[in-house]
């Protein structure tokens, strides 16, 4: 490689990464906005009723996590971790997802359905 080669090139890769920095903090940037979790689809809940239930598991402060899940706004808590229960067993989810599922629906007051 010649040396004016050699500057074209690394001319070109200065100038494309300068362009696009202008381009993603100027013209298009991120537009970050506040959503609570009870606008997730229905398989992040999922994922975070799980996360919770590890939570659970790993403190055991019932308060936090029935807090943790007041911020999906259901009409029955327990219910539904008992439900993601019986959906993630269907679904073959690992069994450590499962105990704790099926822990903090029994904290919650809720029927968890028999692991496999």
């Amino acid at each position: 490689m010649t040396r004016t080669a050699f500057f074209n090139l690394l001319g070109g890769v200065i100038i494309g990464l300068a362009a696009g920095l202008v381009y993603t903090w100027t013209i298009n940037p991120v537009k970050y906005t506040d959503v609570s979790p009870d606008t997730l689809r229905a398989d992040y809940k999922t994922d975070y009723v799980v996360m919770i239930a590890h939570a659970y598991a790993a403190d055991a402060n019932l308060d936090l996590a029935r807090a943790r899940l007041a911020t999906l706004k259901l009409a029955g808590p327990g219910q539904f971790v008992a439900d993601t229960s019986t959906q993630q067993i269907t679904a073959g989810a690992p069994l450590d997802d499962l105990r704790a599922l099926n822990a903090l629906a029994t904290a919650l007051g809720a029927v968890p359905p028999p692991l496999p």
